[in-house]
């Protein structure tokens, strides 16, 4: 099963991917921590990505997409995984799709994680991640209303958008989120 976890930054989708994965045994596929990763590590990509993101915008399709393919290779992707932090636009999406029919691999289920705004900020600032400061997060709200949310539709108009109640605990978000989940592999069965 190939799960997208869509919501607003501090939404929990890291907290919940990682659950999810445990839940269904397969991989988590986090671009952010793909690209800290690579930070952390000194690369060129990751020097560049750290540009993009400390200044909180967006790291450019090309590299994102370069990761995300190539991570998709490896074998724990054969059964499944679940998408954290990509795809973020709308042509993410189409070349997600476009890179997991080449492996007859498609997206089962978009995953809506809905949390208000106010309570977004109150995570972040709770977090305290150096891409956590006020600004850099106001900057990536604006990347996430005016980028991500389109993806909303377009995952509803091909029928695996499903959107989830975000606040309250981890469990209980992950309850939902596990309902979800339950209910599409039944469904697609």
């Amino acid at each position: 099963m190939r799960i997208v976890l869509v919501g607003p930054p501090g939404a929990g989708k890291g907290t919940q991917a990682q659950r999810l994965k445990d839940y269904l045994g397969v991989a988590h596929l986090s671009t952010g921590e793909m690209l800290r990763e690579a930070h952390q590590a000194g690369t060129a990509l990751g020097r560049q990505a750290a540009e993009y993101f400390e200044a909180g915008r967006l790291v450019p399709d090309d590299v994102v997409v370069g990761i995300v393919a190539d991570r998709l290779n490896e074998a724990d992707c054969a059964d499944g995984c679940v998408f954290d932090g990509f795809p973020r636009t709308v042509a993410q999406a189409e070349t997600l799709d476009a890179m997991l029919a080449e492996r007859d691999m498609p997206v089962d289920l978009a995953i809506a994680v809905e949390v208000p705004e106010s309570e977004v900020f109150q995570r972040l600032a709770a977090r305290g991640r150096a891409d956590d400061h006020v600004e850099t997060v106001r900057e990536r709200m604006g990347h996430y209303r005016r980028l991500t949310q389109p993806i909303l539709e377009y995952y509803h108009d091909q029928g695996v958008l499903r959107s989830i109640d975000g606040t309250g605990t981890p469990d209980e978000v992950f309850a939902r989120i596990r309902r979800t989940v339950d209910t599409a592999r039944q469904t697609a069965s």
